[in-house]
């Protein structure tokens, strides 16, 4: 099979790629390198995804990324230095490449940015989206997953959140974004028979996790006695979901997509397990064997209080079953984060 993965040089997407590689398919990685976080970062991310690391020496962001392309290129993989919202370049791409299914991670992330940068966030979640759709219109690609994301809940008072609760009241441009995709996807899979799963993921944490995130921007200035900023009174929770888990659950519905025909499923995929912020930073304090230092400030517009995956749906229609419990994934991480600091 013949993927193509969009924010394939991302966290997950690395993973991802990594994964589909390791089980034979090929790949066609999309990706903007975007300033969001360091692109040196990213291309760290996709040297590990394709087994080639190396020492390579940064210089010019422009001039890295070309290098990264010439290095990775092989007959199993093909980066694209491509934003999606230039939709002439995806169909340059799309042309090139007999595509048998596209899994869509690409994404201008983060609540807090959003509320700053609404209108970047739509240009990309949602017309960046679309341009994806209307050219597997084009080509005929029938095959369809879409990385959504756990806030489309808001402070969804019923837990834990299922994907028959109503979503209809976000609390932050981010996530009114991704239920436009969700909903636009919809209206796809009805005109144009696209087969598709829209993935709901719960605060995904691990090796490679973006560096302004929670858990790693706290192991790291825990690690370097620089307080953390602790927002609210602690009692904030998040149902935080595996790397390995989320990878499992994306193939597993991929292998759902290939099996099945007039697909659209929305399904959640986290741990089922709800960790408040203060026993979050505890973890990590026992992980790092040190004491962290706590700034304490008020909640910040755009989070929501809770977020509890109902994981019946996952289990039952593509048989996903996370198995990696938060103390031992905090292990993990903090163990790949100072391998990483040496």
């Amino acid at each position: 099979m013949i993927y193509l993965v969009t924010g394939g040089s991302g966290f997950i997407g690395s993973h991802l790629v990594e994964q589909l590689l390791r089980n034979g398919h090929s790949v066609i990685n999309i990706d903007n390198f975007d300033d969001f976080y360091s692109y040196q970062v990213k291309i760290k991310n996709t040297l590990e995804s394709i087994d080639k690391i190396s020492d390579f020496e940064f210089s010019d962001k422009e001039a890295d990324i070309q290098r990264l392309i010439s290095l990775s290129h092989s007959d199993k993989y093909s980066l694209y230095y491509q934003d999606i919202r230039d939709k002439k370049g995806l169909e340059n791409i799309f042309r090139s490449h007999p595509i048998d299914m596209v899994i869509h991670l690409a994404a201008l992330a983060g609540v807090r940015p959003s509320i700053e940068r609404p209108l970047e966030y739509e240009e990309v979640n949602v017309r960046g989206t679309m341009n994806l759709w209307e050219l597997c219109k084009d080509f005929g690609i029938k095959k369809f997953v879409c990385a959504s994301s756990s806030s489309v809940y808001g402070n969804n008072e019923k837990t834990p959140f299922a994907e028959t609760d109503n979503v209809d009241n976000p609390i932050s441009p981010y996530a009114a974004t991704k239920k436009s995709g969700e909903i636009l996807g919809h209206v796809y899979h009805t005109l144009y028979h696209i087969d598709m799963i829209q993935l709901r993921f719960f605060t995904v944490y691990g090796p490679r996790q973006r560096p302004d995130l929670a858990i790693h921007k706290f192991t790291k200035l825990i690690s370097e006695g620089i307080e953390i900023p602790f927002y609210g009174d602690g009692t904030t929770a998040r149902d935080y979901t595996y790397i390995d888990d989320i990878i499992d659950g994306i193939i597993k519905s991929v292998f759902y997509l290939e099996t099945h025909s007039d697909v659209y499923e929305v399904i959640n995929l986290g741990e089922s397990q709800v960790v408040t912020l203060t026993e979050m930073v505890a973890a990590l304090e026992d992980a790092l064997k040190m004491t962290a230092h706590r700034k304490i400030l008020p909640m910040q517009p755009g989070d929501v209080t809770k977020t509890n995956a109902d994981i019946t749906k996952a289990r039952t229609l593509i048989g996903y079953k996370p198995d990696t419990d938060f103390q031992n994934g905090i292990k993990k991480f903090v163990e790949w984060f100072l391998r990483k600091r040496q």
